[in-house]
């Protein structure tokens, strides 16, 4: 599992050229928990991937994606990935948990 933490909308669902962007990559046992620390205060977004054969990017079959992915605050998936805003959630002080539920296309 990768996820890829950003504050950056320019930067949102794929954040690793966001050279502020938070990343962690964890083995997708479940349930797979990835975390965050020393996170400052302010707006964010998440995305996951489910990066199955472990190439760090999201693969794709005919512009679907093969492999599970999902998004901070669980965004309905309709043509493309949702925008900063869909997913977007506030960090302040203290310990903050979201589940993100995967979806699996192929």
């Amino acid at each position: 599992m990768r996820a890829c933490l950003t504050r950056d909308p320019r930067f949102f669902p794929n954040c690793e050229k966001d050279p502020h962007a938070l990343k962690q990559s964890v083995a997708a046992t479940p349930p797979a928990r990835i975390s965050f620390s020393a996170v400052a205060s302010g707006d964010y977004a998440l995305s996951v991937l489910h990066d199955e054969n472990g190439n760090a990017r999201a693969d794709m079959l005919l512009g679907i994606p093969r492999e599970g992915f999902g998004f901070s605050e669980n965004p309905r998936i309709r043509f493309g990935p949702p925008k900063f805003a869909a997913a977007r959630f506030h960090i302040g002080t203290g310990d903050l948990t979201k589940e993100v539920r995967l979806q699996y296309f192929l």
